[in-house]
């Protein structure tokens, strides 16, 4: 029981610090495009094919006008999901998502009481 909870958290660790890693679009295979997310089994595949047809990507703009269903917007979410071009982010794309948060501060009509 115990070395099935230690495997189990060890995949969980492993498969975290994956999600953590950049993935350069130029050098990934469909397994790595895969689990960038925005990214699906449709448009990896229409990934490689172009790199395969085309060859390497050059920047951000090469990519979004060489594969069909990539505009501005999509690459600059796969940008903030850890994909690369030549190991470059996307320019304007910050380095994470956003995360949303429970409130922080109280709204300003809350009554607040201090704890006893």
């Amino acid at each position: 029981m115990f070395k099935k909870i230690v495997l189990c958290l060890g995949m969980l660790g492993s498969s975290l610090c994956f999600a953590l890693v950049p993935v350069d679009v130029n050098k990934a295979d469909q397994a790595a495009l895969d689990g960038v997310r925005g990214i699906g089994p449709t448009t990896s595949k229409a990934i490689l094919d172009e790199r395969k047809r085309a060859g390497p990507f050059k920047d951000w703009a090469d990519f979004a006008s060489r594969v069909k269903g990539i505009g501005e917007k999509k690459s600059t979410n796969l940008s903030q999901a850890g994909l690369t071009v030549n190991g470059q982010a996307k320019a304007g794309a910050s380095g994470a998502a956003p995360v949303k948060t429970a409130m922080a501060t109280p709204p300003a009509n809350a009554r607040v009481e201090p704890r006893k």
